[in-house]
């Protein structure tokens, strides 16, 4: 196996409940309606979705949504700045947590 992201098995999602279809249908209903358009048209929610899914390291997600933001009517310099403001909240979280690290380091060497 050369890596553990095999771009194969992202056509393979609607099968993955098959051993618990109950739970499946409940999610990919919930899924459907989140992304059917609402407040936010179906190509914000698209950006939103690629945005996350940079941030939370999905490549599946990113192939996925790379693909529905093209088809949704994004060009490359949004998705890219969406990307962006993924990587500056995902920053700015990993920088904030560093207070933490801070009070505990100042409590401890007290």
């Amino acid at each position: 196996m050369e890596s553990y992201y095999n771009p194969e098995d992202l056509i393979k999602f609607g099968e993955i409940g098959k051993n618990a279809p109950e739970l499946a249908k409940k999610f990919f209903d919930y899924y459907g309606t989140v992304f059917a358009e609402g407040e936010l048209t179906e190509r914000e929610k698209a950006l939103i979705a690629l945005a996350v899914a940079h941030a939370v390291r999905c490549p599946y997600c990113i192939d996925s949504y790379t693909k529905t933001c093209l088809e949704k009517g994004s060009n490359l310099a949004e998705m890219t700045e969406a990307v962006h403001v993924a990587s500056a909240i995902s920053g700015g979280a990993t920088l904030i947590h560093g207070m933490q690290m801070c009070r505990i380091a100042e409590k401890l060497s007290l």
